[in-house]
Parts: C-alpha cells; structure tokens; sequence
C-alpha cells in the first residue's frame, strides 16, 4: 500500500507541473499578446515617441523588427505636404543627393492591408504607404504620420456617404477637433500613433520643399524601441 500510494503521489505531481507548465505558458503568450511597443523617432527638428498597435500586428511586428535592425537611421523625411502628412522610410533616402527623386525604394515585399474601423486618420497616427496595388497592401517599409487638419460636419457626411458606413462619435469628434485625413481611412493601414511630440509634426511639415515635395534641406531620422 505504502509503494502503490507514493507511485500515486509521484504521477500526481508530475501531471500537476505539466498543467502548471502548460498554465506558464498560456500565461507567457497571453502577456506576449498584451505588449505594447513604443518607438522613439529622432529628427532634426525634435523627437516623437509612436506607440505600435496591436490590433495591426503584421505591421507591428514588421515595423518593430525594421528599427531593431536600425533600417531607418539617417533616412529622410523625403516627402512633406503641409497640412496632410510627413513621409519618409525610403532605403534610396539614406545617401540620396540634393534633388534627387525619392519614393520607390523598397524592401522587396508588401504586408497585407489590416483594415480596422477602430483605427482612423487622426492627426498624429502613423500609417503605410504604398503603391497602387489592387490588394491595398502595404510597403514593406515606407510610411507616414498624419498632420491632417480639422474637418466641418459637411465634409464628415460626405465621407460617410463615400464610405457608405456610419462615422463612430469618436471619430467624428477626433477629425473636428484635432483634425485628420479622413478620406485615406480604408484605403491605407493605420498600425501607431504619436503620443509624444506631436508639435514635431508640425515643425515637419511647415519646412520649405521643393520638386516631388522634398524638403529643401535634408530631415533626417533615427529610431529606437523605447519603454513606456
């Protein structure tokens, strides 16, 4: 009885670690899942500190990888359009010489469009460019962040009516007050926002430019994966 009940007790405890073990790592994905990354963007003109959606986690992940490998060091701000946005991301931008044309460089792959109702043109996000590509999906490195600005009731139902859906409260209230892009919203994917810094966006995007919208002098940036 005594050998029969310790073999009892000895299976007892190796099924317990293996549904602790298994507890562990449900749990570590979970938290994996949850985590939130925030990059900080480094100009000329001051510093930005982008938090990364989860909701988008190919372009997450895609874009967490880029700036731990320091892809975007020394690369421009190459296209400036003052009251729109601020783009840059282009691998040709890192030595491109003065009034060079800027814009079709790439990673040689795209990323599926992630399409979100949740996530919007609001001034400050941080969104995909790309080509005219039927799939709407996305370069595999170029991006830009919204400047945008503020919309009248107007121009949000002629939105709607485009869209053909309802405008949440939410956003309706985000594009009158702090202003947006509202028409790129199911066109190109929203995956961040600045949540730091969006006065940068500002100093950016008031910079003269020249051909192809090109900032006259060269905006360089670096990015780094920051804590909260």
């Amino acid at each position: 009885m005594k050998k029969t009940a310790t073999l009892f007790s000895l299976i007892m405890l190796i099924m317990s670690s293996v549904g602790f073990g298994q507890k562990n790592n449900k749990t570590d994905k979970k938290a994996a899942m949850e985590k939130v990354y925030y990059v900080q963007i480094t100009t000329d003109l001051g510093t930005m500190k982008v938090k990364l959606y989860n909701e988008t986690p190919l372009h997450r992940d895609n874009f967490v990888k880029l700036v731990s490998e320091g892809f975007y060091d020394s690369l421009l701000f190459h296209r400036v359009i003052k009251g729109f946005m601020i783009q840059g991301g282009d691998p040709q931008s890192k030595n491109a010489t003065a009034g060079q044309m800027l814009g079709a460089g790439d990673v040689g792959y795209r990323i599926p469009a992630e399409f979100n109702d949740s996530l919007y043109h609001k001034k400050g996000v941080l969104a995909a460019a790309r080509d005219n590509n039927p799939e709407k999906a996305s370069s595999g490195c170029q991006f830009y962040i919204v400047q945008g600005k503020p919309m009248i009731e107007n121009e949000l139902q002629m939105m709607e009516r485009r869209s053909g859906k309802p405008m949440s409260e939410a956003k309706r209230n985000d594009y009158k007050t702090i202003g947006g892009s509202a028409w790129l919203d199911g066109e190109y994917t929203v995956y961040g926002e600045v949540v730091e810094g969006l006065d940068v966006i500002d100093k950016i995007a008031a910079v003269p430019c020249g051909q192809s919208d090109r900032p006259v002098t060269d905006l360089r940036m670096k990015m780094v994966l920051v804590d909260k």
